[in-house]
Parts: structure tokens; sequence; C-alpha cells
């Protein structure tokens, strides 16, 4: 089960060019796992590869994983490089970020984080990850919340990102319930 919310919102921090910012949520439900559980894999900021399908790689470059200011570089993702993929005479180019963690809430289950870099189109992105009890005391697992707030992408609608984003979240969700219901 899955929730999408679509905002292009002016109340944010304006670009030089005026334009609002595209906010957006996804959502997914799992049933086998709790809020914390599924906290405790996302506090690995380090090593959402693992359960990101699309991302081929994830690893610290700066600071120490999952402390506040700590970056990480990925790569593999769905969104095409600016370049196109292709670098003339050289092998394909592979869409990467760098990633700082900002803020971390364990008790609230909160985990912030910017894209401080990369070649998939953002100029500004900014995302907050909440995972949420379902039911009573969580005892019908919990649902896993993604806000994204970016400047608008040359070449990309705002539906058909939010679409990347929905479809990455649904993946991830039965990844990490998979190794937590498998073990």
């Amino acid at each position: 089960m899955n929730k999408l919310d679509l905002n292009s919102s002016s109340t944010m921090e304006q670009q030089k060019d005026s334009q609002p910012k595209w906010e957006a949520k996804v959502s997914t439900t799992l049933q086998k796992a709790s809020a914390n559980q599924i906290f405790s894999l996302f506090k690995d900021f380090f090593g959402l590869n693992k359960w990101f399908p699309s991302l081929s790689t994830c690893y610290g470059i700066h600071g120490e994983n999952g402390e506040v200011g700590c970056i990480r570089y990925c790569t593999g993702f769905s969104l095409p490089p600016e370049s196109g993929g292709v670098v003339t005479g050289e092998a394909p180019v592979s869409g990467w970020s760098k990633e700082r963690l900002m803020a971390i809430n364990p008790i609230e289950r909160i985990l912030s984080y910017e894209m401080v870099d990369c070649n998939i189109g953002f100029k500004s992105y900014f995302s907050t990850v909440k995972i949420v009890p379902n039911g009573v005391d969580g005892q019908d697992g919990c649902v896993i919340e993604w806000f994204i707030t970016v400047d608008p992408v040359v070449g990309m609608r705002l539906e058909d990102l939010v679409n990347k984003y929905d479809v990455g979240l649904q993946g991830m969700g039965k990844n990490m319930e998979n190794a937590l219901t498998s073990s």
C-alpha cells in the first residue's frame, strides 16, 4: 500500500528565477516490520544501496556513519545523468550524488539529508524520511514517509520524478522487510 502527494509550493525559499520549489511525499506501509526495526536500517546512512533497488554503490566520504554532517556518495540512480549518460570517447557515465546527513532523531525516527553535489539534474534537494508506527502500539507494522523538496528539474515533470521515488520506496520497503523477516 502506498500514498502519493504532490505540491508545487511557493512558500519555500525561492530560487533566483523565482520558480517555486517542488514538494512531494511518497509513503509505503510495511506489515511485518516495526518502526524501530526499519529506522535501525535507515540509520546506516552509508548503506542505502543495501536496500534501494537502483543504487549500485553507497559509501561514506566524510565523517562517521549516522552522525550529523557525514556525507555519502551514491551511484546507480534511475535518473539519467545531466550529460545523458555518455561522455564522448569514454565509458557511459552513471548517475551519482553526494548527500549530507542534516538531522537524525532516533526517538521520533526521523532522518533528514541534502544533496550537496550531483550529476542527475538537482540544483537543490532536501529530503526527510520519517518512520511511523502503524496501528495501536505499532502492532500493524509501520509506514515509511519520504518528503522531498527540490528545485524544478529541467526536462522532467514533478509527477514523473515522484513516480520514480515512489517505485524506489516500494522496492526499498520490500527489501528491508524481507531482510528483517528472513533472519
